[in-house]
């Protein structure tokens, strides 16, 4: 009704109004008042304010009450809206206002174009929401679908909208969610008692924090000063290897209770012949019989015993012709003798204690061959005297490790040792005190040490990367220049050993898989190098270090350990060929140090469990 009297408003609003002659627009204003634009003025606005409620918690007369009071609302609204219609005459005929009351009217007009359209939505949400309690109240009392069909002028979506929300409510009503929140409540706070947390009682003699005692207010003489930290002195534990005492050492095996066994060995030791030093005197057998006597060589099961505990580190084999005999040092200071003309189980076995580190390299003398030479790693050369069964002190120096020793002399009276600090020392065994006169050489740090078998005066070091060849009578304290040095490997050399006959050959060992041989015929020229074989040497942290070592029976062949699989022992040529590989079922395991008789065909290789694998024809 209200809208066709809103449109003539932009007219009126566009025509301009003179400001000259009042008395006429006032007039011109009047007559055009007539025009429904000053009817749009309401006093007031019905505004409808609703509330949230639930269906659960009214009932039927709360309901009641409130559509009562709704449709009191509405009746009223068209009442005013009559009234209002009626007063329009009358504002037709009064005079038109300034023109501040024109702005206000226009205002005033706007705001209820806005409050009507506001008024239409609250009075259609309000029938809305009074037919939505209606029927949720019939749906409670009733409880039947027949009541919504009263409703005619409601469409069939909302009809089962109102049968929806009236079932839900009776459906959350039966499940008494309320009374089951309290009972949780209940036992929630009877079983969740309030536990106090124990504070941490601070202790006597902690020390605490600093403070300024500037900020304290405290003058310094008032405050006792505490002492000073005692220092407390740790006490170290026992070494795990200690030093043996100086001197010499009884002879006493370990493993045996019953020294009539020990005793049968030493006497049968004592009425050994000597054997020749030089087993070239009996002349070299060609390669093709040399073969043929390799492949006589097996193992059985006999001839694997387990003779020390932990790594074997060396072996050697004695020169007898009669006993088979073998020695090998382990890394926890052991010695093992093991005499295989004896078959039994244990028979035959015995082990001694002379070293408190690992055995790193040991001899037979070549003049006596009742003694065994060992040196290790704690500092101490020894000299095992089977004849009196004493373990002699040769030479002690327990501020440099030792790291390997050679004869220098053919009757085994001077010893020439290699120290770990690259220092050597020349030992002579027939003067008393065993002293011993310091060679200085040009080495970081030595492992083995060897000497010429013909010409004596040389001899041959190898350390981190370098191998030379001194001249022992051009060295002193303060010259150490090496007459050769050779070169090919690019990483550590574990081992560097003359040809054992006529020291014609070189064979080097390094940790960058090479093994390279040298021509040493003539030394006063030059060192050429002649072959270099590719060979598997990273045994890891675990495993003895491979050292490749010459075959006394036999010029320019030399054997060495392999991590090939099946588990085996190579004897390879000095032109680089493979003359021999030692396999069989009793070695199952790498054998690194190796050493063969000097007149017999009998191989002794030795792995990192203390077991000793003996092949023999």
């Amino acid at each position: 009704m209200l809208r066709p009297c809103a449109e003539p408003e932009p007219k009126a609003a566009a025509r301009p109004r003179p400001q000259v002659n009042e008395s006429k627009e006032n007039e011109n204003d009047a007559q055009e008042s007539l025009r429904p634009i000053q009817t749009t003025f309401l006093g007031k606005i019905a505004r409808v304010y609703l509330t949230p409620f639930s269906l659960s918690n009214c009932t039927s007369e709360q309901l009641k009450c409130s559509l009562s009071q709704l449709e009191e609302k509405s009746n009223n609204e068209v009442l005013c809206k009559k009234m209002k219609l009626k007063k329009t005459p009358e504002v037709k005929m009064k005079a038109t206002p300034s023109k501040s009351e024109s702005t206000l009217l226009r205002s005033s007009s706007k705001d209820h174009s806005t409050g009507h359209k506001l008024g239409q939505k609250s009075s259609a949400e309000a029938s809305v929401l009074s037919v939505d309690m209606e029927s949720s109240d019939d749906d409670d009392v009733h409880g039947d679908n027949s009541d919504l069909d009263d409703f005619s002028g409601l469409s069939p979506y909302e009809r089962k909208r109102l049968k929806n929300i009236s079932e839900n409510a009776n459906f959350f009503a039966s499940l008494q969610l309320s009374e089951s929140a309290a009972r949780l409540r209940e036992m929630i706070k009877r079983k969740s008692p309030k536990c106090k947390r124990k504070k941490p009682k601070k202790r006597e003699d902690e020390i605490g924090c600093r403070r300024s005692m500037r900020l304290l207010k405290v003058e310094p003489s008032e405050i006792s000063f505490l002492p000073p930290p005692v220092k407390t002195t740790v006490v170290k534990e026992e070494e795990e290897d200690p030093l043996l005492p100086p001197g010499p050492l009884d002879m006493i095996p370990e493993n045996e209770d019953d020294n009539q066994l020990f005793k049968g060995l030493l006497q049968t030791w004592a009425e050994m012949s000597k054997t020749c030093s030089k087993s070239y005197q009996k002349g070299l057998s060609s390669i093709k019989s040399y073969k043929a006597n390799l492949n006589s060589m097996v193992i059985r099961e006999d001839t694997v015993r387990k003779l020390v505990d932990g790594s074997i580190s060396s072996v050697a084999v004695h020169p007898s012709e009669t006993r088979i005999l073998v020695a090998a040092g382990a890394r926890t200071g052991q010695i093992g003798i093991w005499d295989l003309t004896q078959r039994c189980e244990e028979g035959g076995m015995f082990r001694f204690y002379p070293h408190s580190r690992h055995v790193g390299c040991m001899y037979f003398s070549p003049a006596n061959p009742a003694h065994i030479l060992s040196l290790s790693y704690d500092g101490t050369l020894r000299c095992g005297d089977f004849s009196s069964a004493v373990f002699e002190e040769v030479y002690r120096n327990e501020r440099s490790g030792l790291s390997s020793f050679d004869f220098f002399t053919e009757d085994a009276s001077t010893l020439l040792v290699g120290h770990w600090s690259g220092h050597i020392s020349l030992v002579d065994r027939r003067t008393p005190g065993m002293s011993d006169e310091k060679l200085s050489s040009s080495m970081e740090q030595i492992r083995t040490v060897h000497v010429h078998p013909v010409h004596r005066q040389y001899f041959m070091t190898a350390g981190l990367r370098d191998i030379h060849i001194y001249d022992a009578r051009c060295l002193n304290s303060r010259r150490r220049q090496p007459l050769f040095a050779l070169t090919g490997h690019t990483k550590s050399i574990s081992s560097a050993y003359f040809s054992p006959v006529t020291g014609n050959r070189v064979v080097t060992t390094g940790l960058d898989c090479k093994l390279s041989v040298f021509d040493s015929s003539c030394i006063s020229s030059q060192i050429p190098l002649l072959t270099t074989i590719r060979h598997n040497t990273i045994t890891g942290r675990w495993l003895t270090r491979f050292q490749a070592k010459w075959d006394p029976k036999q010029e320019g062949c030399f054997m060495v350990g392999s991590m090939a699989h099946p588990r085996q022992v190579n004897i390879f040529h000095e032109t680089g060929k493979m003359v021999h590989s030692f396999l069989g079922e009793g070695l199952a395991s790498v054998c690194s140090i190796n050493a063969m008789h000097p007149t017999r065909y009998i191989l002794a290789g030795g792995n990192s469990s203390g077991k000793l694998h003996v092949f023999m024809d």
